[in-house]
Protein backbone atom coordinates (compact mmCIF):
# COMPACT_ATOMS: atom_id res chain seq x y z
CA UNK A 1 0.00 0.00 0.00
CA UNK A 2 1.36 3.73 -0.81
CA UNK A 3 1.83 5.61 1.95
CA UNK A 4 1.33 9.89 2.30
CA UNK A 5 4.16 12.32 1.79
CA UNK A 6 4.83 15.56 3.00
CA UNK A 7 7.53 18.15 2.86
CA UNK A 8 11.13 17.51 4.45
CA UNK A 9 11.34 21.19 4.79
CA UNK A 10 9.47 24.55 4.40
CA UNK A 11 10.19 26.67 1.79
CA UNK A 12 8.69 29.97 0.50
CA UNK A 13 8.26 32.35 -2.93
CA UNK A 14 7.86 35.67 -3.10
CA UNK A 15 6.27 37.93 -5.70
CA UNK A 16 3.40 39.53 -7.01
CA UNK A 17 0.20 38.95 -7.09
CA UNK A 18 -1.45 38.81 -10.59
CA UNK A 19 -4.72 39.91 -10.34
CA UNK A 20 -4.00 42.52 -6.69
CA UNK A 21 -0.51 43.61 -7.49
CA UNK A 22 0.37 43.10 -3.80
CA UNK A 23 3.80 41.86 -2.75
CA UNK A 24 3.46 38.28 -1.66
CA UNK A 25 4.67 35.68 0.48
CA UNK A 26 3.48 32.11 0.54
CA UNK A 27 5.00 29.18 2.29
CA UNK A 28 4.73 25.48 2.15
CA UNK A 29 5.50 23.29 5.62
CA UNK A 30 5.51 19.77 6.44
CA UNK A 31 2.17 18.52 7.72
CA UNK A 32 1.31 15.54 9.68
CA UNK A 33 -0.55 12.65 8.31
CA UNK A 34 -4.25 12.71 7.12
CA UNK A 35 -3.56 16.70 7.22
CA UNK A 36 -4.42 17.26 3.38
CA UNK A 37 -4.14 20.46 1.95
CA UNK A 38 -4.78 23.65 4.10
CA UNK A 39 -4.52 27.52 3.47
CA UNK A 40 -3.75 29.73 6.64
CA UNK A 41 -4.22 33.50 5.85
CA UNK A 42 -1.62 35.24 8.51
CA UNK A 43 -2.05 38.47 7.55
CA UNK A 44 -5.33 38.34 9.14
CA UNK A 45 -6.81 38.25 12.69
CA UNK A 46 -6.91 35.06 14.11
CA UNK A 47 -4.79 33.56 11.02
CA UNK A 48 -7.65 31.59 9.96
CA UNK A 49 -7.37 28.36 8.05
CA UNK A 50 -9.36 26.60 5.91
CA UNK A 51 -9.16 23.20 3.39
CA UNK A 52 -7.91 23.88 0.02
CA UNK A 53 -10.53 21.21 -1.67
CA UNK A 54 -13.02 21.36 -4.37
CA UNK A 55 -16.15 22.27 -2.25
CA UNK A 56 -14.41 25.08 -1.32
CA UNK A 57 -13.62 26.31 -4.88
CA UNK A 58 -15.81 29.48 -5.02
CA UNK A 59 -14.89 31.20 -8.38
CA UNK A 60 -12.94 30.02 -11.43
CA UNK A 61 -12.65 33.14 -13.21
CA UNK A 62 -9.09 33.68 -14.60
CA UNK A 63 -7.88 31.59 -11.81
CA UNK A 64 -8.72 29.27 -9.05
CA UNK A 65 -10.09 31.02 -5.78
CA UNK A 66 -10.88 28.83 -2.92
CA UNK A 67 -12.70 30.38 -0.18
CA UNK A 68 -14.39 29.37 3.39
CA UNK A 69 -16.35 32.19 5.43
CA UNK A 70 -15.52 35.20 3.41
CA UNK A 71 -11.49 34.62 3.71
CA UNK A 72 -10.59 34.02 0.07
CA UNK A 73 -6.69 33.27 -1.72
CA UNK A 74 -6.51 33.24 -5.49
CA UNK A 75 -4.55 32.24 -8.06
CA UNK A 76 -3.88 28.84 -6.38
CA UNK A 77 -3.39 26.88 -9.02
CA UNK A 78 -0.27 26.38 -10.14
CA UNK A 79 1.51 25.86 -6.20
CA UNK A 80 -1.86 23.41 -5.74
CA UNK A 81 -0.69 21.19 -9.06
CA UNK A 82 2.83 20.95 -8.07
CA UNK A 83 1.89 19.65 -4.79
CA UNK A 84 -0.52 16.91 -6.13
CA UNK A 85 1.76 15.71 -9.20
CA UNK A 86 4.82 15.69 -7.00
CA UNK A 87 2.97 13.33 -4.79
CA UNK A 88 2.66 15.50 -1.82
CA UNK A 89 -0.43 14.50 0.12
CA UNK A 90 -0.29 16.68 3.63
CA UNK A 91 0.61 20.57 3.47
CA UNK A 92 -0.27 23.67 5.82
CA UNK A 93 0.28 26.88 3.01
CA UNK A 94 0.74 30.33 4.84
CA UNK A 95 -0.20 32.88 2.90
CA UNK A 96 0.74 36.75 3.86
CA UNK A 97 -2.65 38.31 1.34
CA UNK A 98 -5.41 37.02 -0.57
CA UNK A 99 -3.24 35.58 -3.24
CA UNK A 100 -0.56 33.46 -4.52
CA UNK A 101 2.36 35.37 -6.10
CA UNK A 102 2.66 34.60 -9.83
CA UNK A 103 6.20 34.50 -10.12
CA UNK A 104 6.70 33.55 -14.07
CA UNK A 105 3.27 32.04 -14.60
CA UNK A 106 3.94 28.74 -14.54
CA UNK A 107 4.31 26.14 -11.17
CA UNK A 108 8.15 25.85 -12.10
CA UNK A 109 9.17 27.37 -9.29
CA UNK A 110 6.78 25.48 -6.93
CA UNK A 111 8.50 21.94 -8.80
CA UNK A 112 11.79 23.07 -7.87
CA UNK A 113 11.13 24.23 -4.50
CA UNK A 114 9.47 20.54 -3.56
CA UNK A 115 12.50 18.66 -4.97
CA UNK A 116 14.94 20.95 -3.75
CA UNK A 117 13.59 20.44 0.29
CA UNK A 118 12.18 16.78 -0.70
CA UNK A 119 9.53 14.56 0.72
CA UNK A 120 9.54 11.99 3.41
CA UNK A 121 6.77 9.11 3.88
CA UNK A 122 4.53 9.42 6.62
CA UNK A 123 2.57 6.15 8.46
CA UNK A 124 -1.10 6.82 7.15
CA UNK A 125 -1.92 5.12 3.73
CA UNK A 126 -2.27 6.85 0.73
CA UNK A 127 -6.12 7.79 0.23
CA UNK A 128 -7.34 7.22 -3.17
CA UNK A 129 -10.66 8.04 -4.98
CA UNK A 130 -12.28 4.99 -7.00
CA UNK A 131 -14.25 5.94 -9.96
CA UNK A 132 -17.26 3.62 -10.24
CA UNK A 133 -19.66 5.31 -13.01
CA UNK A 134 -19.33 8.19 -15.72
CA UNK A 135 -19.08 11.35 -14.20
CA UNK A 136 -19.97 14.82 -16.17
CA UNK A 137 -19.40 18.18 -15.21
CA UNK A 138 -20.70 20.80 -17.89
CA UNK A 139 -20.43 24.50 -17.75
CA UNK A 140 -23.29 25.74 -20.24
CA UNK A 141 -22.04 28.86 -20.65
CA UNK A 142 -18.77 28.86 -21.61
CA UNK A 143 -19.60 25.13 -22.93
CA UNK A 144 -16.52 23.54 -21.45
CA UNK A 145 -17.19 20.07 -19.96
CA UNK A 146 -15.33 18.12 -17.84
CA UNK A 147 -15.59 13.93 -17.96
CA UNK A 148 -14.58 11.27 -15.52
CA UNK A 149 -15.02 7.62 -16.65
CA UNK A 150 -13.99 4.33 -14.76
CA UNK A 151 -10.77 2.57 -15.86
CA UNK A 152 -8.26 0.46 -14.33
CA UNK A 153 -5.00 3.74 -14.93
CA UNK A 154 -4.60 6.68 -14.54
CA UNK A 155 -4.59 8.85 -17.50
CA UNK A 156 -5.64 12.59 -18.81
CA UNK A 157 -7.26 13.61 -22.41
CA UNK A 158 -7.40 17.16 -23.08
CA UNK A 159 -8.84 19.47 -25.36
CA UNK A 160 -8.95 23.31 -25.96
CA UNK A 161 -10.35 25.72 -28.05
CA UNK A 162 -9.17 29.25 -27.80
CA UNK A 163 -11.32 30.23 -30.53
CA UNK A 164 -7.82 32.29 -32.03
CA UNK A 165 -6.48 32.20 -35.51
CA UNK A 166 -2.91 32.91 -33.78
CA UNK A 167 -3.17 29.83 -31.72
CA UNK A 168 -5.36 26.70 -32.94
CA UNK A 169 -6.78 23.93 -30.72
CA UNK A 170 -4.35 21.97 -28.53
CA UNK A 171 -4.81 18.58 -27.28
CA UNK A 172 -2.84 16.68 -25.47
CA UNK A 173 -2.71 13.60 -23.75
CA UNK A 174 -0.94 12.49 -20.35
CA UNK A 175 -0.62 8.33 -18.85
CA UNK A 176 0.89 9.30 -15.46
CA UNK A 177 2.04 12.88 -13.80
CA UNK A 178 5.54 11.67 -13.88
CA UNK A 179 6.05 14.41 -17.04
CA UNK A 180 4.34 16.59 -15.41
CA UNK A 181 7.84 18.41 -14.00
CA UNK A 182 9.16 18.50 -17.74
CA UNK A 183 6.23 18.44 -20.08
CA UNK A 184 3.74 20.76 -18.18
CA UNK A 185 5.35 22.17 -15.16
CA UNK A 186 6.91 25.65 -17.50
CA UNK A 187 3.39 26.03 -19.06
CA UNK A 188 3.02 29.79 -18.05
CA UNK A 189 -0.77 31.70 -18.08
CA UNK A 190 -0.92 34.25 -21.12
CA UNK A 191 -3.38 36.61 -22.10
CA UNK A 192 -4.54 38.13 -25.46
CA UNK A 193 -4.22 41.31 -26.78
CA UNK A 194 -8.25 41.75 -26.94
CA UNK A 195 -8.71 41.13 -23.52
CA UNK A 196 -6.50 42.65 -21.69
CA UNK A 197 -8.69 46.15 -21.46
CA UNK A 198 -11.82 44.14 -20.30
CA UNK A 199 -10.10 42.62 -17.75
CA UNK A 200 -8.29 46.07 -16.31
CA UNK A 201 -12.17 46.96 -16.31
CA UNK A 202 -12.69 43.91 -14.11
CA UNK A 203 -10.18 44.81 -11.62
CA UNK A 204 -8.18 42.19 -12.40
CA UNK A 205 -4.61 41.78 -13.31
CA UNK A 206 -2.82 44.47 -11.62
CA UNK A 207 0.05 42.81 -11.07
CA UNK A 208 0.64 41.31 -14.45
Amino acid sequence: MLKQKTLKDSFSLSGKGLHTGLDLTVTFNPAPDNHGYKIQRIDLEGQPTFDAVADNVSETTRGTVISKNGVKVSTVEHGMAALYALGIDNCLIQVNGPEFPILDGSAQYYVNEIERVGTVEQNAVKDFYIIKSKIEFRDETTGSSIIVLPDENFSLNVLVSYDSNILPNQFATREDMTKFRDKIAKSRTFVFVREIEPLLQAGLIKGG
